[in-house]
């Protein structure tokens, strides 16, 4: 937007040591003008100003002119911000540390105040009161705290902390100031501010809301729980707060959260003219919170009828499908997400973002909605004028429209602005009449330069990083980040277009320079690009070429030289490593444009010889230089706050440049980062920081001109500042508060302005014809049109950080043999890409043949050296090569090995990083679960079943907890000797022999109260445990003991497992040993195997990795499954051990003398019997013959060998017979003996079940004693928390209690004040008479009736309009000054002459008026005083039910910490005792266990020796009873004697004095002495009847007479009925007429005339009632007097 006008406000004053110097500013600015938006909070000061900070300022926009003022921060930026428009002031807060409040008025714009708190950083928001001065306000970090002021006091009424709760809106209660409404994202509280006289208290209430479903959140009191749910067995319920271990406030506060629920989230609210709130909800919900109770409730909308609900769906079906074919994201209107609101009389106007404004008209907790506007975009705010005509709808994205209610329209827009900040602008030439501006979103707007009057507006709809205008032209440059350049035509100011658009490359266009004569566009870009431009339109903006630096760009400077038509461009370079400024000029001639392809490369690079390029190393880093035409440069010095002159020499000093020294410093007053800016003619040097300060120096002197604080530090401080070509402006935008100022010279020499204008005029002289030609070229293009499916419009970011297209790779690929060029798969290529493309295309052409000879050669090549390869495969190989020897690229294979060396090296590396994160974890591991065991698990399984059995794991216990144990077994000790001790020494000698019986009971006594596993509740003892040290179970009371016991629990628990551990060991060697035997017994199987020859398999036992858990951790190369990495050394060992044993191997085979015993007897020397089987003997060597051809001595021979083949064969069945039987007792025993080991695993399977039954007993006692421990610690922790909540409401009714004592007192004063003010005033009536003694008597009564006249009471200063739904607001005791006011004001009518009663002397009636005003200020104050104390006593009546109830909390806290003592007492004696119970022992009649809560348990022998007691005083009493009954026997019947004789006395004194008593009444004396009783009566029954009849008669004679009249009636009230009707007919006619005339008459302007025939009239009518009521006295005096000579005259004439 802009803002027209003078900025009112104040200067900052210089701070020290930033002062400008030893001499004064020579000139001053003023700020013109001011533009911008901002989306903090906006208000209406009147009913036709609308008013919002912005930046430093705050602009106030006229709806109806739409013309802006500002108002200057004087501090800096405008932070928080508020407006009441009823006594038209605004109140905004500065950011400074300690911020101030101030309050000024409208539209004079004066200061009425400051108000200064306590606060450090900053506030966030401000309220006004609807009546009264008031202000509340609240700040951030770190107080927090809500304040409420009377800003026309600057008094601060009081305030109150809330730590780490922001507040993100604050109002007033408009129908009750003392009512506050703050709100945060999270939650919403209502304040009550409680006066007492002239002290203010803040009373905070929060509102419970509903959750995230709508449904309210039932809060149960957690500090407080009910505890009727006690469970007996496990102690007293306790809160969760106790539990938690939380002591202190957070106890009273905690929450577990899984009982917490999300509360909505308030985006909005608004107060109500019932003093409710109304509340909208990021969920959709709309919530009604009453201020009084704190209850909030959802609405919920009205369900509609059957055939609206059909129309309202077609409805918003048609909604939806045109918002899709507008191309957004369809809207769900049922359920919106309020961010907006605004109350009046008819109901709630809502919106939020789907950019439509909802009317909802609410009845109870229903609601009937409406939609009343659509504008598409965000509505952010909502705001009602003052006279409630106009609501103001304003958005997200800087536009504000405006709706009438009263009118139903659409939304009209007011106010088309940016909401983004300005990123740029500048003055658009020639006439210096407009100026330009870009936003950050790629929004150009077009002003007028004299009052900021918005123009035109364009959107790009990009990213927008820079902006210049063309002196030459009427065009204007943006530079976008993705590399882009728009040109805009700005000829026509009201309708700006996009002409031309260049894609320079990707990188982001930092900067953009025209030169003073608008012949080139220098365009900085990232990666220390510099583009050169043509900027003239008639040469279509032609790229001429670009240059790359070897350093950071950080700025440039241009000048031109018209003499000689070049232009010199100086650049600012970081040079990192020096950490100095490196400045490199270089110049650029009108022959670029003209002949642009001698001085590019063909890639479009400038050469060098081109341009004239110097360069100078400075002395100091530099952000930002100028350079002036005199080769006078100067910088902005980052290291030091200061700006430095240089002098640059006219040499080229590019080889080796020395470093060249500033010739000045000038302390720059600045801080921060910052940068220089050159007026047109060079006289003036701008210098601009994050300060936000401008200051303005004179070139050739560096004194300050000027100074202006147009921007903050707050808001980022400075963007960009640049000159008007005639000097009289300055546009200077900020980098992130939204604001463009327009500053203009407000004090300036005249020779300085004569010189800036003479320059303009110089300048327009040599662009005068330029410009004129270049506008009419400018205005003959034609609009570029944006295409949505270019690529250049959706690059990403990411893409257009790229690097631009790289230089050709030519790529040969092994199959198919081509070269492939880099291709572009954009559909649009920058205009670096292009010229590399052109570069490729061309080179491909030209070197064509060049291509495919060199292709054809290759293919040649690689066919010889597979032929060279295959034929070195079939040659021996002691004449192959070696496979590198082929290789015609050594230096290509060198580098692909020793990127694959890299990259194995990479992986080696990180495998050895997981390999070692693994090593470390198994370290952990196994040093926490194996190293730190003294007894490591593990398990023993039988051989034959599914059964196994765990040892127990155990830790070495370490010396804290050895220590422990010993110290605890030290004090069991001395304990068990302390009662010995103590028996001993109250001995003495004359102790009695006990008697047998006694001793034989003392027995019993003394082995009954020996432990048993009873009551000891284990069976540890049977296991290794010695129970003898624990405590008993009934005396566990104190904390220690418990502790104790459970730590000798332990040590039992560890014993008993030690000892299991132990048997376990001999069972597990028991195995081993077994297996060993079975091994043992398998190798002899094995063996009559083998002599058999048979193939059985034999059964081969071991031991499995849960019960040697050693072996896991060794891992067995067969359990490597993938091959082993040996390294070089390894390899070489592992190759040279293949070896030695391939030597020995050999070395054994040539041993003669082990081969000859091989060959000969198979390898051993004697035959064993166990190798019989394998013996065979050989036939004779006759047997191959015929038997008929065998001689005698073969068949002798024969038949020897038949019998010993025979024999042998018995014998080999001998053997084989015995070896099977072996092999069977062999089984048999191995069988044997496993499942005798089962057996034993099954009896230690048993013993380790019954070992973890008591384990289990025992755990259970440490688990019980370790609840009761926590049990103890939750109520020492709940009693604390008791303690500090009673300590707190003591604290609080102490104070209270002080305040009801101050307060009495205070009432008591002022009462005492109330009753002298009353006195007062009646002393004032009473003495009328006697101040006016010297007026005739008839006058006094006329001034006594004129004395009592008042004017009709004066009403509140309010809007004047009925629309306003907060009109009958109510005033509070503080408008009394107001109301005396506006009281006097109307007694000045009445005090006017013509009132004057007649003859009465104006001196005496100027007395008589002073005289009446001061009774009326009397009764003034005497009603305000009654308000006051009437308000004080409220607060006490508060204060004291307060009171009440804190005493009641206290009482309440009181019994709760005595029930809770008493329940620790109860707890530590009610014990928990743990039985062992065998099964059957207890049995019960019934299934249902009985009730033993209130059961206790003591010793046997306690009960029996009370038993005994018993019975023998039983049967004392039985004796002494009966003896008693037989006494009282007789006593028994002596009373009843006596008591039947006192009966019969009085039963006859009773009836002797009903006889003296017996009243006779008139119907007993007619019954006594009437003869006839019964006719009589009966004669009078008949009477009565008769009478009876006679009345009936009567009664329905008057009934016919009514319904007669009631008919009558009737009648009567048809007739005036239809009179009524004519007369309704004719009042019809005359309101026609009478509202004709009404026309007529405001037509005719007569209302002067009416008013003072009213006037006159009122004269006339109060005139005859005066003298009526002059009358009245008169006559009352008359009758007084008359009364008094008829007293006078019978006094004195008594006679007569």
């Amino acid at each position: 937007m802009a803002a027209g006008g003078m900025a009112a406000g104040e200067e900052r004053a210089p701070a020290g040591g930033r002062g400008p110097g030893p001499s004064a500013p020579e000139a001053a600015l003023d700020v013109s003008w001011v533009q911008g938006f901002s989306k903090k909070n906006f208000g209406f000061i009147n009913n036709q100003t609308v008013c919002y900070p912005c930046g430093n300022y705050i602009l106030f926009l006229d709806i109806k002119t739409k013309k802006t003022t500002a108002l200057q921060c004087p501090t800096g930026q405008v932070g928080a911000f508020a407006v009441n428009a009823s006594s038209e002031v605004l109140a905004f807060s500065d950011r400074k540390l300690n911020p101030l409040i101030y309050i000024y008025s409208f539209p004079e714009l004066n200061k009425l105040t400051e108000l200064k708190g306590n606060v450090q950083l900053d506030y966030t928001v401000l309220a006004f009161s609807f009546t009264g001065p008031y202000l509340a306000s609240y700040s951030s970090i770190p107080e927090f705290v809500l304040s409420v002021w009377n800003w026309q006091e600057n008094i601060l009424l009081c305030s109150e902390s809330q730590p780490a709760i922001p507040v993100t809106s604050l109002s007033f209660n408009p129908m009750n100031w003392q009512q506050l409404c703050s709100v945060n994202e999270s939650s919403v509280t209502v304040w009550h501010i409680e006066r007492n006289y002239d002290e203010h208290h803040l009373k905070r209430n929060p509102v419970k809301l509903p959750h995230g479903q709508g449904s309210l959140n039932l809060h149960e009191d957690l500090f407080f729980p009910d505890s009727g749910n006690e469970d007996p067995y496990h102690g007293p319920v306790m809160p969760v707060s106790a539990i938690a271990g939380l002591v202190g406030d957070e106890a009273e506060t905690f929450m577990p959260r899984t009982a917490i629920k999300p509360p909505v989230h308030p985006t909005a609210h608004c107060w109500t003219a019932t003093s409710d709130i109304y509340m909208g909800c990021k969920e959709g919900y709309i919530l009604k919170i009453d201020a009084k109770t704190l209850s909030a409730c959802v609405l919920q909308q009205k369900p509609l009828p059957e055939h609206m609900r059909k129309v309202s769906d077609v409805v918003a079906y048609v909604r939806r499908e045109v918002w899709k074919k507008k191309g957004g994201k369809p809207r769900n209107l049922q359920r919106t997400v309020v961010f907006a609101m605004a109350f009046c009389n008819e109901g709630l106007y809502t919106a939020g973002s789907e950019g439509v404004l909802f009317f909802y008209h609410i009845r109870g907790l229903q609601y009937e909605m409406k939609i009343c506007a659509d504008i598409v975009e965000p509505i952010s705010n909502l705001l009602f004028s003052p006279d409630y005509t106009i609501l103001l709808l304003i958005t997200d994205q800087g536009t504000i429209y405006t709706y009438k209610p009263a009118h139903s329209g659409e939304a009209v827009k007011l106010l088309d602005a940016s909401s983004s900040c300005f990123l740029a602008a500048d003055f658009l030439p020639p006439e210096n009449k407009y100026c330009v501006s870009v936003t950050i979103s790629g929004e150009v707007q077009v002003w007028l330069l004299e009052d900021g009057t918005s123009l035109s507006k364009r959107n790009l709809n990009i990213e927008a990083t820079a902006m210049a205008c063309c002196p030459s032209s009427n065009s204007v440059a943006v530079g976008t980040k993705s590399g882009q350049i728009y040109f805009i035509d700005v000829t026509d100011v009201e309708a700006p277009r996009v002409v031309h658009r260049i894609f320079l490359s990707k990188f982001p266009v930092l900067s953009l320079h025209y030169d003073q004569s608008g012949q080139f566009l220098i365009t900085r870009a990232t990666e220390e690009h510099i583009f050169i431009l043509d900027a003239r339109p008639s040469k279509l903006f032609q790229v001429l070429g670009y240059i790359v630096l070897a350093d950071e760009v950080l700025g440039l400077s241009v000048v031109s030289d018209f003499k000689n038509n070049l232009v010199e461009v100086m650049v600012l370079l970081n040079v990192a490593e020096v950490q100095r400024a490196r400045l490199e000029i270089f110049c650029l001639s009108s022959a670029l444009t003209e002949d642009n392809e001698k001085f590019v490369n063909e890639q479009g690079m400038l050469n060098a010889s081109a341009i004239k390029r110097e360069q100078y190393d400075l002395d100091y880093p530099l952000s930002s230089a100028v350079r002036l035409k005199d080769n006078t440069a100067y910088g902005y010095c980052t290291c030091a706050p200061f700006i430095c002159k240089y002098n640059l020499s006219e040499q080229n000093i590019l080889e080796d440049p020395p470093v060249l020294l500033s010739e000045k410093r000038t302390p720059s007053n600045q801080f921060g980062s910052g940068f220089l800016c050159l007026s047109p003619n060079s006289r003036w040097l701008a210098s601009a920081a994050k300060d936000g300060v401008l200051f303005i120096y004179h070139t050739s002197t560096m004194e300050i001109l000027a100074q202006k604080h147009c921007h903050s530090y707050q808001g980022g401080g400075i963007r960009s500042a640049v000159f008007s070509l005639d000097g009289k402006f300055i546009l200077v935008n900020g980098e992130t508060d939204g604001a463009l100022v327009c500053l203009k010279w407000k004090k300036i020499k005249e020779i300085e302005v004569k010189e800036a204008a003479f320059h303009w005029q110089s300048l327009l002289t040599i662009l005068h014809k330029s410009i004129s030609n270049e506008n009419a070229v400018l205005k003959c293009m034609a609009e570029w049109q944006f295409n949505p499916e270019s690529t250049s419009e959706s690059l990403p970011e990411k893409k257009s950080k790229e690097a631009p297209v790289q230089s050709s790779n030519v790529e040969v690929t092994e199959d198919e043999n081509f070269t492939s060029l880099p291709s572009d798969s954009t559909s649009e290529m920058t205009w670096i890409g292009q010229k590399i493309k052109k570069v490729i295309r061309e080179e491909t052409e030209r070197f064509a043949d060049q291509k495919k000879e060199l292709q054809m050669g290759i293919k040649k090549l690689r066919k010889t050296i597979q032929k060279m390869l295959h034929e070195n495969e079939q040659v021996p190989d002691i004449e192959k090569l070696e496979q590198q020897e082929f290789n015609l690229d050594t230096e290509e294979q060198e580098r692909v090995q020793a990127e694959a060396e890299q990259e194995v090296a990479r992986v080696r590396e990180k495998i050895e990083m997981e390999t070692l994160a693994n090593s470390y974890l198994q370290n952990v591991i196994k040093h926490e679960c194996w190293d730190s065991m003294s007894v490591r698990g593990r398990t023993v399984k039988c051989f034959h079943i599914a059964c196994e059995v765990k040892n127990y794991p155990l830790k070495e216990l370490n010396e804290e907890e050895l220590a422990t144990l010993e110290k605890v077994l030290q004090l069991r000790k001395i304990e068990a000797a302390d009662p010995e001790v103590q028996k001993k020494n109250l001995e003495t000698e004359s102790e009695t022999v006990l008697s047998t019986e006694e001793g034989e009971k003392a027995e019993e006594v003394m082995a009954g109260d020996s432990p048993s596993c009873c009551l000891v509740g284990s069976l540890s003892s049977q296991y290794g445990g010695d129970t003898s040290v624990l405590y008993h179970q009934l005396d566990l009371h104190t904390r220690e003991q418990k502790v104790n016991q459970i730590v000798l629990l332990k040590d039992i628990i560890y014993k008993v497992k030690t000892a299991f551990n132990e048997e376990f060991d001999i069972v597990a060697r028991q195995k081993e040993q077994e297996i060993a035997r079975v091994k043992e017994r398998n190798l002899r199987i094995q063996e009559i195997l083998a002599q058999l020859d048979l193939q059985a398999e034999v059964w081969e036992p071991g031991l499995t990795d849960d019960e040697i858990p050693e072996q896991v951790l060794t891992v067995q190369d067969s359990e490597i499954k993938v091959e082993k990495y040996l390294t070089p050394q390894e390899r070489e060992k592992a190759e040279m051990l293949v070896k030695l044993g391939m030597e020995r191997r050999l070395a054994a085979l040539d041993n003669e003398r082990l081969r000859a015993l091989n060959d000969m007897m198979g390898g051993v020397l004697e035959v064993q019997k166990e190798d019989i089987l394998k013996i065979d003997i050989p036939p004779p060597p006759f047997i191959a013959k015929p038997e008929h051809e065998w001689n005698d001595q073969e068949m002798k021979l024969f038949r020897e060998y038949e019998e010993k083949v025979k024999e042998l064969n018995e014998e080999k069945e001998k053997h084989r017979r015995a070896l099977e039987n072996e092999w069977k007792k062999l089984e048999a025993s191995i069988q044997e003996t496993t499942h005798n080991f089962d057996e034993t695993v099954c009896k230690l399977f048993e013993r380790k079940v019954n070992l973890e039954m008591v384990i289990y007993q025992e755990e259970l006692k440490i688990v019980n004693l370790i609840y009761s421990l926590l049990l103890d610690e939750e109520l020492d922790t709940r009693e604390a928390g008791l303690q500090h909540f009673f300590m707190k409401k003591q604290k609080e009714n102490v104070n209270i209690t002080r305040t009801i004592q101050t307060t009495k007192r205070k009432i008591e004063f002022y009462s005492d004040a109330y009753e002298n003010a009353i006195a007062e005033d009646e002393n004032l009536e009473c003495g009328f008479r006697t101040d006016f003694a010297d007026v005739p008597a008839d006058l006094l009564d006329e001034l006594f009736q004129l004395y009592k006249c008042r004017p009709r009471t004066p009403m509140r200063k309010m809007l004047p309009d009925s629309a306003n739904p907060y009109g009958d607001c109510s005033a509070s005791s503080e408008d009394y000054k107001d109301i005396l006011t506006c009281l006097m004001e109307a007694m000045d009518e009445l005090d006017k002459p013509e009132h004057m009663p007649d003859g009465l002397d104006p001196s005496i009636w100027e007395r008589f008026c002073q005289a009446r005003r001061n009774k009326m200020e009397s009764e003034q104050l005497v009603k305000w005083k009654a308000l006051k104390l009437a308000e004080m006593q409220a607060f006490l009546q508060r204060r004291m039910d307060d009171d009440q109830k804190i005493t009641s909390d206290i009482e309440y806290i009181s019994q709760e910490l005595i029930r809770l003592q008493e329940e620790k007492i109860k707890f530590q004696l009610d014990l928990t005792f743990q039985f062992l119970l065998k099964q059957g022992q207890v049995e019960l009649e019934s299934t249902e266990i009985p009730d033993y809560t209130d059961a206790i348990l003591i010793n046997k022998s306690v009960v029996e020796e009370l038993n005994c007691s018993i019975m023998a005083q039983g049967e004392k009493k039985i004796a002494s009873m009966v003896e008693r009954k037989d006494f009282s026997r007789g006593i028994f019947l002596l009373e009843w004697e006596h008591k039947k004789m006192r009966m019969q006395i009085e039963d006859l004194k009773q009836k002797a004095r009903d006889i003296a008593m017996l009243p006779i009444s008139k119907d007993r004396q007619l019954f006594l002495t009437m003869l006839n009783y019964d006719s009589h009566i009966a004669h009078r029954i008949s009477a009565m009847k008769q009478t009876l009849d006679v009345m009936d008669k009567l009664h329905k004679k008057n009934m016919k007479n009514r319904q007669k009249r009631i008919r009558e009636l009737e009648k009567c009230i048809a007739l005036k009925e239809q009179a009524n009707y004519e007369l309704s007919l004719q009042l019809k006619e005359m309101l026609v007429s009478v509202s004709e005339r009404r026309h007529i008459s405001q037509a005719a302007d007569i209302q002067r005339i009416s008013e003072r025939n009213a006037k006159q009239r009122y004269r006339q009518i109060l005139k005859q009632k005066n003298l009526r009521d002059l009358i009245k006295e008169q006559e009352k005096q008359f009758g007084i007097l008359q009364a008094e000579a008829e007293r006078l005259r019978s006094r004195t004439f008594p006679i007569l």
